[in-house]
C-alpha cells in the first residue's frame, strides 16, 4: 500500500469514527509537501468514490487575504464535497456525526459549462455560471484542537464535513457579487458578517483560481459542479441546540439546527 493511501485511510478512519487524530506532519510524514498532500486528498476521493459516493463539486478554502497571510500562502486550497455531506435547508445537523464543527457563510456557484485553465479569469467564470446560491459550510478538521499546517489541511480534504445549500437560485448577472453582504447568526444573535469581496476580491476569482490550479494536473471545473467559493464570514464553533442562520442580500436565508 502506498504511503499516501495509508495516510488517506488514517484520515478517513478519523472522520468515520468521529475522533480527532494527530496531524499527519507529527509522526506519519513530517516532511509532507503541498503536492504530496493533494495526492493524499486524491486517495481520499478515490476511497469515497469506490464506496459509491458522488462528488457534488469542489470547494475552495483559505480564500481570505487574512487567512492566506496567516498561513503564509500565495493561493487558496481546494477539497471536495460529497453527496453524503449535504443537509437540506432548514434541516438538522447531528453533532454526534462530527468532531468539533464550525460554520461559515459562503456563496456557491452552479457551473453551466466546463471551465478549463490555465489563464481563466473571473469574468470567464461568470459567463459560464448558471446560477449562484447561498450556502452554509460546516468544516470539521479531523485534527486535534483544529490545529494544522497547510499540507495537513489539504490532505484532510480541506476540513470538508457538511454543507447546507439555500433554495434561492439567481443568475450571476443580477448581482454585484463582491458587494453581496452576509450575516451569520446563531440563536438569533449575529456572530459574523461580511461581503463577497472577502473572497479574493470577488467569489468568481476563487473559481478562476480553482480552474487554474486544476489545470496543472490536467483537470477542469465541470459543467454541473456546485462549488463553494470560500467563507465570506469567519467560522463559528457549533454546539448542541444551536439554530444557525445565514442571510444573504438578494439571495435569501439558509438555516439548520444542531441536534445531538
Amino acid at each position: 500500500m502506498s504511503r499516501y493511501k495509508e495516510i488517506a485511510n488514517y484520515l478517513v478512519a478519523a472522520e468515520v469514527e468521529k475522533r480527532e487524530v494527530a496531524k499527519v506532519t507529527v509522526d506519519l510524514k513530517p516532511d509532507l509537501s503541498v503536492e504530496e498532500a493533494y495526492l493524499v486528498q486524491q486517495e481520499i476521493v478515490n476511497l469515497k468514490l469506490n464506496e459509491g459516493r458522488r462528488i457534488v463539486g469542489p470547494k475552495m478554502g483559505l480564500t481570505s487575504q487574512a487567512k492566506m497571510k496567516q498561513m503564509g500562502i500565495e493561493e487558496p486550497i481546494y477539497g471536495y464535497v460529497f453527496d453524503y455531506m449535504i443537509i437540506e435547508n432548514g434541516g438538522k445537523v447531528p453533532l454526534h456525526e462530527l468532531i468539533h464543527p464550525k460554520v461559515e457563510a459562503e456563496v456557491a456557484f452552479v457551473i453551466g459549462e466546463d471551465i478549463e485553465g490555465p489563464g481563466v479569469t473571473g469574468a470567464q467564470v461568470l459567463a459560464k455560471t448558471e446560477y449562484v446560491l447561498p450556502a452554509l459550510e460546516i468544516i470539521d478538521s479531523r485534527y486535534e484542537n483544529f490545529q494544522f499546517t497547510l499540507p495537513d489541511v489539504i490532505a484532510d480534504n480541506a476540513s470538508t464535513a457538511r454543507v447546507v445549500f439555500g433554495t434561492t437560485l439567481k443568475k450571476p448577472d443580477q448581482f454585484e457579487l463582491d458587494l453581496v453582504g452576509a450575516t451569520l447568526s446563531i440563536n438569533g444573535e449575529i456572530k459574523e458578517l461580511g461581503a463577497g469581496a472577502a473572497v479574493l476580491g470577488h467569489p468568481a476569482h476563487s473559481i478562476a483560481m480553482l480552474a487554474n490550479m486544476l489545470a496543472r494536473k490536467g483537470e477542469k471545473v465541470r459543467k454541473g459542479d456546485v462549488i463553494l467559493t470560500g467563507g465570506i464570514t469567519s467560522a463559528v464553533q457549533l454546539k448542541y441546540g444551536d439554530i444557525v442562520s445565514g442571510k444573504f442580500d438578494g439571495l435569501g436565508e439558509v438555516t439548520f439546527t444542531v441536534t445531538d
